[in-house]
């Protein structure tokens, strides 16, 4: 089960991770080095129209998430990003912060808006290349 938001973020191409309720993308373009995707299933567009079970499972992602992107780049903070303004599916934009520029994969990626806002505006385009050195990279840790 997949929806067009997750399509929009490049599914299946961009996967990661993939769990009962949740799909777990690797965001291009990047705004921060290890930035993702944390898209919902379920073809809901309302947060509150989750069912219970993908609330509960949501607990476990986001612990993955974190201890991967910890273990895998060292961030110094991490965002969670619900906008959907464009993209009508429940997800979130998952973005590590960095107070120096963080390298991995041949990349390095500033975090253009430390210590604010995280400034979308400042993302870096990746190559096919860069984008399956990344998911490699990343899932090492998961």
């Amino acid at each position: 089960m997949t929806n067009q938001t997750a399509v929009r973020f490049g599914y299946p191409d961009t996967l990661i991770m993939e769990y009962d309720y949740w799909l777990v993308l690797l965001r291009e373009p990047q705004a921060t080095l290890g930035s993702l995707v944390l898209c919902a299933k379920p073809e809901v567009t309302r947060f509150s129209s989750l069912s219970r079970e993908a609330f509960a499972e949501m607990g476990a992602v986001v612990g993955d998430i974190e201890c991967a992107l910890k273990a895998a780049f060292a961030y110094d903070k991490i965002n969670y990003l619900m906008l959907m303004m464009v993209d009508p599916n429940v997800h979130f934009h998952v973005i590590p912060r960095y107070a120096e520029p963080r390298s991995a994969c041949g990349l390095t990626i500033p975090d253009a808006g430390w210590p604010a806002l995280p400034n979308l505006g400042e993302a870096r385009e990746i190559t096919t290349a860069e984008r399956e050195a990344l998911i490699a990279h990343i899932f090492g840790y998961w």
